[in-house]
């Protein structure tokens, strides 16, 4: 059975990425004239060009040009990249806790996950890092870039990090194994509970119904009023999580479904039938630019479904689904094989998930570096396909505001997101604002 996960960017920290069985190489669908070139040009350079260079590394750099031009997320990775990639997913290695993708040839930090080395350094959304050590790290690779921050737990690793029009600077971290319980909760002011989701990960589903079940019970007078989930700065991860996340707040009925080429691509994922947990309970969704993948298969879900009131700015937009199909022998290759839908047949792909009410972190809680680079200006991006033909019978679309109703679905959506370290802060203003916001009676959507 083909495996699925929707996070794709580079992630210093544990990521568990599943795979499909090994790719079938078939050689006849593919012109040999096409082939002869291919292998004519690799003949040229071995022997023509001013250094030798070993056939195996011309083939390697010949599949990595080919698939990284298809899209921001495809790749090859050797047998080394994916015996690190496995390596990643059992967490026994040094990381730094951020996510990272590459836009304009340098390595660009679009979240830090809480709790991280990168996180308590304080690092932002936006961050170029433009140099590893005494390295530079223009046009250098992502994977490259990875390997370099990647090592030993407890060594150091010291970054210089360029954040909007300030002077560049150096951090010195220290990698750690990156172990971070990835949902959070508390009860607020007026019985609203709070759950802060940090990133999709194995510990997720079982995290988000526990935090249901303590928040239910420390409820006083009269249970919870109301219930905000800041998926803020939320990288994403892996699909099954979003899955039982919003399954846990529906009574049935789609949270997410795949479209690809092959018919085992064509899949949806649906909630447990008297899945919500917290019936009747008014929901505000908190989202910003560096909410992605996972964190917006969540928020989309319980907005087309009507469950939920999404708040803050438009998020990162990216709706791909990338498979890991393995060949033996000579790494695997990672490969967008479909999109995935709202259960309105929304397509998050280049677009994100518009807020039904935007609220901007104030100018003074925002990072320095400014709006983020989002999913559509990444080389390569692939376009939204636009509305399926088809939808949930009990989804419809959300009409966005600002505070009041407005014409102007994309005014102020995209600003610069809070800086991590305020983030569930008394002075968290998104927060106060959702807080506020679930207490009133149209906080749940009709």
């Amino acid at each position: 059975m083909r495996k699925i996960v929707v996070r794709s960017l580079a992630v210093l920290g544990v990521v568990a990425v599943p795979v499909v069985s090994a790719l079938a190489l078939q050689r006849e669908q593919t012109a040999p004239a096409d082939l002869d070139l291919i292998g004519g040009v690799i003949q040229l350079v071995q022997r023509a060009y001013v250094h030798p260079i070993p056939s195996d590394e011309l083939t390697k750099d010949a599949l990595k040009g080919l698939l990284n031009r298809l899209d921001p997320h495809s790749d090859y990775m050797d047998e080394k990249e994916f015996k690190d990639m496995q390596t990643d997913m059992s967490g026994q290695f040094g990381g730094l806790g951020m996510q990272i993708t590459a836009q304009g040839g340098i390595p660009r930090i679009v979240s830090p996950i809480d709790g991280t080395p990168a996180a308590r350094a304080k690092l932002e959304p936006g961050d170029l890092i433009i140099k590893v050590g005494t390295a530079t790290t223009q046009g250098m690779s992502l994977r490259n870039v990875v390997d370099m921050l990647r090592g030993a737990p407890g060594t150091k690793v010291t970054i210089t990090v360029l954040r909007g029009k300030d002077e560049p600077f150096d951090v010195t971290l220290t990698r750690e194994i990156i172990r971070v319980a990835s949902v959070k909760s508390e009860i607020k002011p007026d019985g609203v509970g709070y759950i802060r989701i940090s990133q999709f990960g194995a510990d997720t589903a079982d995290g988000f119904t526990a935090a249901l079940t303590k928040l239910k019970s420390d409820a006083k007078d009269g249970g919870l009023k109301g219930l905000v989930i800041d998926l803020r700065n939320d990288p994403g991860g892996l699909l099954n999580a979003a899955v039982s996340v919003a399954g846990d707040l529906l009574d049935g009925g789609t949270v997410v479904s795949i479209r690809g080429r092959q018919a085992d691509d064509q899949r949806v994922f649906s909630a447990p039938s008297k899945g919500d947990k917290l019936p009747g309970v008014p929901i505000v969704v908190l989202i910003n630019g560096a909410s992605a993948s996972a964190s917006e298969i969540v928020a989309g879900a319980l907005q087309d479904r009507k469950r939920a009131t999404v708040m803050g700015t438009t998020s990162f937009g990216k709706g791909s689904v990338q498979t890991v199909i393995p060949i033996k022998g000579h790494g695997a290759v990672r490969l967008t094989t479909a999109l995935y839908y709202t259960p309105a047949g929304r397509s998050i792909q280049d677009e994100g998930i518009v807020p039904d009410v935007i609220e901007e972190a104030p100018k003074d809680q925002q990072i320095s570096g400014g709006p983020l680079i989002r999913e559509s200006a990444l080389h390569g991006a692939i376009a939204n396909p636009g509305q399926l033909g088809k939808s949930d019978a009990s989804a419809t679309k959300a009409t966005p505001k600002t505070g009041e109703p407005t014409d102007d679905k994309t005014k102020s959506a995209t600003s610069a997101p809070i800086k991590a370290d305020l983030i569930g802060k008394p002075e968290d203003a998104q927060l106060n604002a959702a807080l506020a916001l679930v207490l009133k009676k149209d906080a749940a959507p009709k």
